[in-house]
């Protein structure tokens, strides 16, 4: 592997040369020009690696992918075939947050003896618990049937994810972290042939660094995206290609965690709670999660919608309001909160799923939406979507059209269609859309009855036309929210929490958070005149901040880049998603680890 990195990413020899950037502005696109007869060395050519497949993300559903197309009886006939796994992350695992309450029914088919080669699946779920909480009191729940985790594990996904790759790259796929894909690479006649992964070595002023290095263009004949939720090549494959026609506009949440030490006395390893109700508003989509990991670990979070409404709402201080319920204050306390970070996840559900296959690649994972938000539960749907891709690949490549550019694995959407995944998704599609329809108590009710009697057999379906940055109301029609102040032992401020998350970029580095060429105006015209400046609330990372003069005229927005968790919130719930979110050079962002 170090042969083929070094190989990859060797110097291309522009030292000294120097860029002017023409909008000197910290939020805007940056653009660079040269001084006449010299050449632009982002215009040199790149170097080029071919491979069979190429994977973005090294997640469940691309690792997944990437061992179902090695343990196939092709990759073990003549010169095999080629897998190469990029992630952006430093490490595998280190952009990785979930819950997690975990379903090994995917990983029971990928790897059968996965307790043999001791998967870090080791606490079993032992106790369910549901509450509907009040400011001082928790009613118990019934504990409805998408919430009955009898058979699941309490894990680290990151964890999960390092043994995955541990895996795969024992069957010879090879796998690179830090190597941020920027960019897809297209055919001709329009298909996808690879990527390419971002230059480094750009400062914030435009200048070519000593460390300038080109980006490495990966080319296959089937390129797999599985970068999560709302990766930045998933979505621009989902415009271009049109996937989303016909289907319903996703929708989001934000979820933020903690990851917390507890005494050995107060453990109970095994303990699953969830809880909806006190603190958010009832008008807003909202719940809490809390695992207790062997030995004593407690894995705590928040998950609000993002189609909320009230632009005031912060789901990080709604997050720390809620530890210190006595019914969560009794577990966390005289503990130590040791990690902390931030993801949003799909709630668009069933409806919002789009074509899977684009000319030349596929969608996979959370990339495509495979969310069951009744169940919090998305990692055994990946790996799932992981597998089947995996076997239309290599149907793909034991065919006779593997030198022809484009192919679609159409057998891969339908295997997905026909698999338990839809299945699982199609039951619960009207949980999500049925809280905006009805309102908290009524929704309660219908939730009771899809879960425990119909199970999705209705004849209806509810849809989502309106994206979560639309649901926004504007400042003037909703309360203003005063959140009590972190004490410093149950609740934290945001910037010691973030020191939490080890996020790291260098900050010589052009911003990879730019508002969009044709909105430069929203910032401050729209999005801090009408709604307030919501992205300075909703960012679990500090990131936005509206910077005005003594008196509170000449309102500007600063971004604060370096601090920035990778969540994604800000190019979803932006007014008019003013932002637009690339990849930072590779190796930057969250550190995460045991998440």
């Amino acid at each position: 592997m170090l042969g083929v990195t070094r190989r990859a990413c060797g110097r291309l020899g522009h030292r000294g040369l120097t860029l002017t950037r023409v909008r000197p502005n910290n939020y805007f696109p940056v653009r660079y020009f040269c001084d006449e007869g010299i050449q632009d060395p982002r215009d040199q050519p790149r170097e080029s690696m071919e491979y069979d497949v190429v994977i973005v993300g090294g997640g469940p559903a691309g690792l997944s992918a990437a061992i179902q197309i090695m343990n196939s009886g092709l990759a073990k006939e003549g010169e095999g075939v080629s897998v190469c796994v990029v992630e952006k992350g430093a490490e595998i695992g280190s952009h990785i947050l979930s819950g997690n309450v975990f379903d090994p029914i995917a990983l029971n088919e990928l790897i059968p003896d996965w307790r043999e080669k001791e998967a870090p699946l080791n606490t079993s779920v032992s106790q369910d618990k549901f509450y509907l909480l009040s400011e001082t009191g928790a009613i118990p729940c019934p504990i409805p049937p998408t919430l009955q985790n009898h058979g699941n594990y309490i894990i680290s996904l990151g964890d999960l994810t390092k043994w995955l790759s541990e895996q795969a790259e024992e069957l010879g796929v090879e796998i690179y972290p830090g190597f941020a894909a920027s960019e897809l690479l297209y055919d001709k006649d329009g298909s996808v042939v690879g990527i390419a992964t971002r230059d480094v070595g750009i400062s914030k002023q435009g200048q070519v660094k000593d460390t300038f290095t080109r980006g490495i263009e990966l080319r296959a004949k089937q390129t797999l995206l599985a970068e999560g939720a709302r990766g930045s090549l998933s979505e621009e494959a989902i415009e271009k290609y049109d996937l989303r026609k016909g289907k319903d506009v996703q929708s989001y949440g934000l979820g933020v965690k903690e990851v917390w030490e507890i005494d050995e006395s107060k453990a109970k390893p095994g303990l699953v709670m969830h809880t909806v109700g006190w603190p958010t508003p009832k008008d807003t989509y909202a719940g809490s999660f809390l695992y207790q990991m062997e030995p004593n670990l407690v894995l705590c979070g928040y998950v609000v919608g993002l189609d909320y409404q009230n632009p005031n709402i912060s789901p990080y201080q709604e997050f720390q309001k809620w530890k210190h319920h006595p019914k969560v204050k009794e577990m966390l306390e005289g503990g130590r909160c040791v990690s902390y970070g931030a993801r949003v996840i799909n709630e668009g559900g069933y409806q919002a799923i789009p074509k899977l296959t684009f000319p030349g690649g596929a969608l996979l994972g959370c990339a495509a939406g495979f969310v069951n938000i009744a169940r919090i539960k998305g990692s055994h749907c990946a790996i799932k979507s992981g597998i089947e891709a995996g076997k239309a690949v290599v149907e793909f490549l034991e065919s006779e059209n593997t030198q022809v550019n484009g192919i679609e694995l159409k057998t891969y959407q339908t295997q997905m269609e026909n698999s338990w995944v839809f299945e699982e998704l199609k039951q619960v599609r009207n949980i999500h859309p049925a809280f905006k329809k009805f309102g908290f108590y009524m929704f309660m009710l219908y939730s009771a009855l899809e879960t425990f009697i119909l199970k999705g057999r209705g004849w209806w379906t509810f849809r989502n036309t309106i994206s979560d940055a639309d649901k926004t109301g504007k400042l003037k029609d909703h309360p203003a929210i005063e959140y009590p102040k972190p004490d410093g032992k149950i609740s934290f401020d945001l910037l010691t929490n973030l020191q939490r998350s080890g996020t790291y970029h260098d900050d010589d580095q052009p911003s990879h958070l730019v508002v969009k060429d044709h909105l430069q105006s929203v910032p401050v015209d729209v999005s801090y005149a009408e709604y307030g400046g919501p992205e300075s609330k909703f960012c679990p990372a500090k990131v936005y901040e509206y910077i005005t003069e003594d008196d509170g005229s000449n309102p500007r927005l600063q971004i604060n880049a370096q601090n920035c968790l990778h969540c994604k919130t800000c190019s979803i719930k932006t007014p008019k998603e003013f932002i637009r979110w690339t990849v930072p050079e590779g190796g930057g962002g969250p550190q995460y680890s045991g998440m």
